[in-house]
């Protein structure tokens, strides 16, 4: 008997090296092992003193208010974090809002009271640009043609100045000739 009492100390005094000996420190789960190493066992049953029962109740219940206080003020951070996201989902609609109307400004404008898209505006501008060429080409056509035309009758007045010239020459030339023959007829008859 004394040898099984003296290494059933011995292995207590593991036991108690390793867990805290009281109901005053440590985890409730080591608590719970201290009580049922003091507790006396009665067939399969054990029995606990009623001051170390009211004592791990009392620590129980102080670790389930400190739970309960630690799950409120986890609650009010969550809710708190909870409007700050409602905060920046707000602003971030907001700023997404102003994006987008300081998007439609950028490629819009109003011209004459009238709100136009820029790219509207780019192409009614170019298919101005385009009809104004196509203008501008087609009176350079006209003008090459006219000028042609004046050309020719230019040339023609000139030709026909140039042939009148020389109509009027020979005109002159004839009735000077008929003068002379005229003169010489006179004179000869007066001779």
């Amino acid at each position: 008997m004394s040898c099984s009492l003296s290494f059933s100390q011995e292995a207590q005094e593991d036991t108690t090296a390793q867990e805290p000996n009281s109901l005053t420190g440590g985890t409730i789960s080591s608590q719970f092992d201290y009580i049922n190493r003091v507790s006396n066992s009665f067939q399969e049953y054990k029995v606990i003193k009623q001051t170390n029962l009211d004592q791990i109740r009392s620590n129980v219940l102080d670790s389930l208010d400190v739970f309960k206080n630690q799950l409120v003020t986890v609650n009010q951070k969550l809710a708190e974090q909870q409007t700050k996201i409602e905060n920046i989902d707000a602003e971030t609609e907001a700023i997404q809002l102003e994006l987008k109307e300081a998007q439609e400004a950028r490629d819009s404008f109003s011209f004459l009271g009238i709100p136009i898209h820029k790219a509207v505006y780019n192409t009614i501008m170019w298919a101005i640009v385009a009809g104004l060429l196509v203008a501008l080409l087609f009176f350079l056509f006209k003008y090459s043609q006219s000028h042609k035309v004046i050309a020719r009758a230019r040339k023609d007045l000139d030709d026909t100045v140039e042939e009148f010239e020389q109509h009027r020459k020979n005109t002159l030339d004839r009735e000077r000739k008929l003068k002379r023959e005229l003169v010489d007829a006179l004179n000869g008859k007066e001779h």
